[in-house]
């Protein structure tokens, strides 16, 4: 498969650049001296593949553009041309490619960490892998559907991997997290704290986490019928619960404000190390712009700067607006703010606090969960709001709350499934910009968007509903072609996620 392949050529160009590179101090092919400064597969270590290995599961936190255009969080301006698959939904399947290829580079490294980690014994490493793994598995299956799986990089017997069922890839990530909290449970290598430039050593906060995992995988079900959280939800609650405030999961390898090495989010839509603007098409969407104005929101000046060519407050542009209409040129919408796009140094998240709560309050409002599904809820928004780096958050969360009509707790209804949707449109606006992709699921999950106007207004689109998956990748198709056409014809509407309602 190409992702495979491509990563094996990176590992094999390396090993023949080392050799290269030392051929002229070798005494000889003859030589039973081995040489500590040859790189060999024996060692690239674990510790050394690691640190990358999370810095990218960082880095594709910060990128999604596309979704967070379509779920409407950010948007071209008018002097810079959208993307016409982009705000039509008409792509084909050269458009996830690079979105299926990454995910599968960054989980071969995590793999390569597992087997080696576990080869000397390290299980606190190996659990570590296994859960930054689980969360690109399940995005990827949230992206895809049935995708390859329980053959992946098992490249001596399966060249061509099957595709897995993804609700037998959720029940396998279930076991595998399982796996990776008794993992965590044991003692960690001397070096752990070091090499761990996620939680540095925090073996409590890496069981939370794949506790927090945990219950997104079964969120992602709630529509499902007959499915039940009961057992699993059990294990959560067992096992220490879920991230919650201040426990933010994020990376740092030592971020800086130099060429190559700015925090991810930051270096693709701040500012350059020269003081530029890193991005000249990333502007805000006037559909969150419009909901924060509308709500009073203290968080809007934290996720939007107002706009560099003049303007008292934050302006957005209207996505898949374009010719003979258009929208405002750069200059005058705003950009990521503070919140979001602080300094270059910034730590680049994974899992953030806040997400993890609103998860948890969903899962008490539908009984899954013990506690009162209000204060979880609350508690929450707080989190969001100190999270942004909101001054007096909890009281500027508090006013938001209890005034503002759409966050009011005696709006959410009495049932469990209004209770679900008033909860996650609220984490849908404490997402902006943070992790796009969840808000997607949730709109595919529960359609809790009743304004629609985040719609592309491309008047050639396709659709009026966003689409249910990404087609798969013109790679598969050329080098696992067989396994991939088994699937049949799929539509990027109509060949919905198992669970979609």
């Amino acid at each position: 498969m190409k992702y495979i392949k491509n990563k094996l050529i990176q590992i094999m160009s390396l090993l023949v650049a080392a050799a290269l590179f030392t051929t002229g101090c070798n005494k000889g092919f003859l030589d039973v001296n081995a040489d500590p400064n040859r790189v060999t597969g024996d060692n690239i270590t674990p510790e050394l593949i690691f640190p990358q290995a999370a810095n990218a599961v960082g880095s594709r936190q910060a990128g999604g553009v596309f979704i967070h255009h379509w779920v409407g969080y950010f948007s071209n301006p008018g002097d810079y041309a959208p993307s016409k698959d982009e705000i039509t939904y008409n792509f084909n399947t050269s458009f996830g490619d690079g979105y299926f290829t990454g995910g599968y580079d960054v989980l071969f490294d995590l793999y390569q960490v597992k087997v080696k980690a576990l080869a000397k014994g390290d299980t606190v490493l190996s659990a570590a892998s296994m859960i930054l793994a689980a969360r690109i598995w399940q995005d990827l299956t949230d992206v895809f559907g049935d995708i390859p799986y329980s053959q992946a990089f098992n490249n001596d017997q399966y060249l061509q991997p099957v595709y897995d069922k993804s609700t037998d890839i959720y029940a396998s990530l279930q076991k595998s997290l399982d796996t990776a909290i008794l993992y965590m449970g044991k003692t960690a290598k001397s070096t752990f704290a070091t090499v761990d430039d996620v939680n540095s050593g925090n073996k409590t906060k890496w069981i939370k986490f794949a506790n927090t995992l945990k219950l997104r995988l079964l969120i992602r079900q709630s529509q499902v019928s007959g499915f039940s959280a009961t057992a699993e939800a059990a294990k959560i609650v067992a096992n220490g619960g879920v991230l919650h405030t201040g426990e933010t999961v994020s990376v740092n390898p030592g971020y800086s404000n130099d060429a190559n090495k700015q925090s991810p989010f930051y270096g693709n839509y701040g500012l350059s190390p020269t003081g530029s603007d890193a991005s000249a098409t990333f502007r805000a969407n006037a559909y969150i712009v419009n909901i924060l104005k509308a709500n009073n929101d203290g968080r809007l000046a934290y996720f939007f700067l107002n706009p560099s060519g003049g303007g008292s407050s934050p302006a957005g542009a209207i996505y898949g607006l374009a010719a003979p209409a258009s929208n405002p040129i750069g200059t005058a919408l705003s950009k990521p703010g503070s919140g979001l796009a602080g300094s270059a140094a910034q730590r680049q998240w994974i899992f953030t606090s806040f997400e993890s709560m609103f998860l948890e309050a969903e899962a008490i409002a539908r009984g899954w969960l013990p506690g009162t599904a209000q204060t979880a809820y609350q508690n929450a928004v707080t989190e969001s709001f100190l999270w942004l780096g909101v001054p007096n958050a909890a009281a500027a969360a508090t006013a938001y709350y209890t005034t503002a009509t759409s966050a009011m707790w005696a709006n959410a209804g009495t049932t469990a499934a209004s209770q679900a949707k008033f909860i996650s449109y609220q984490k849908y606006i404490s997402n902006t910009g943070v992790n796009p992709l969840e808000s997607w699921c949730d709109i595919r999950r529960l359609n809790m968007l009743t304004d629609m106007s985040y719609i592309s207004a491309d008047p050639s689109k396709i659709s009026s509903v966003l689409p249910s998956r990404l087609l798969y990748p013109q790679s598969e198709y050329t080098t696992n072609s067989a396994n991939v056409n088994a699937l049949g014809v799929i539509n990027q509407f109509s060949s919905k996620l198992f669970w979609q309602p």
